[in-house]
């Protein structure tokens, strides 16, 4: 006998929420119900507002972006390896991290403080990488921030619509900022 493994009613909703506000971010709840195979009051028994379902969606992208950014760098040799297989890793995760990009988290301040904590962690790895000679010494490190986010949103958008394989998307993503960023400078 198969042991298949159902999402939860709540795991479907959420997975749902995600492709349909990364679509459309005014999707109505309405809309989420009808992606997540649910009634409107079978997603009001687990979200009492659109305001919970963001707040959840943005908790559940916090922690798998997390996880997966550690999972992926635990055995790397350098910071510039580190950005490598986290870049790799967020691609898979696109929809994740591009809602917490584009999300308004001022509204919820314990998910504002995480994401700005994960950025500085970023930050830190990408200041590293340069000293690794990864990145040139006078390209800001806020242009090395934005261009690292919309890489991953890229190859996501990429392997998303089918014109490019993970790894095809995840080695272009790469080989763009690391040659782009080698020399840019102000």
């Amino acid at each position: 006998m198969l042991d298949i493994v159902r999402p939860t009613t709540f795991d479907a909703i959420l997975e749902a929420a995600f492709a349909v506000l990364n679509a459309e971010p005014k999707a109505s709840l309405g809309d989420i119900a009808a992606a997540a195979g649910v009634g409107r009051a079978t997603l009001h028994r687990h979200f009492g507002g659109r305001e919970d379902l963001i707040r959840a969606l943005a908790q559940q992208a916090q922690r798998e972006t997390e996880q997966a950014a550690n999972k992926a760098s635990e055995h790397a040799l350098s910071y510039s390896a580190a950005l490598r297989e986290i870049l790799k890793a967020m691609i898979l995760l696109g929809d994740r991290h591009w809602f917490l990009a584009h999300e308004s988290m001022g509204r919820f301040p314990e998910i504002r403080a995480e994401y700005d904590r994960q950025r500085d962690e970023l930050i830190d790895a990408i200041e590293e990488a340069r000293k690794e000679g990864l990145f040139h010494a006078a390209c800001p490190v806020e242009w090395i921030v934005q261009t690292y986010d919309h890489l991953i949103h890229a190859g996501w958008e990429m392997v998303r619509a089918g014109h490019a394989t993970h790894a095809q998307a995840s080695d272009l993503a790469w080989l763009t900022l690391k040659s782009g960023l080698k020399k840019a400078r102000l």
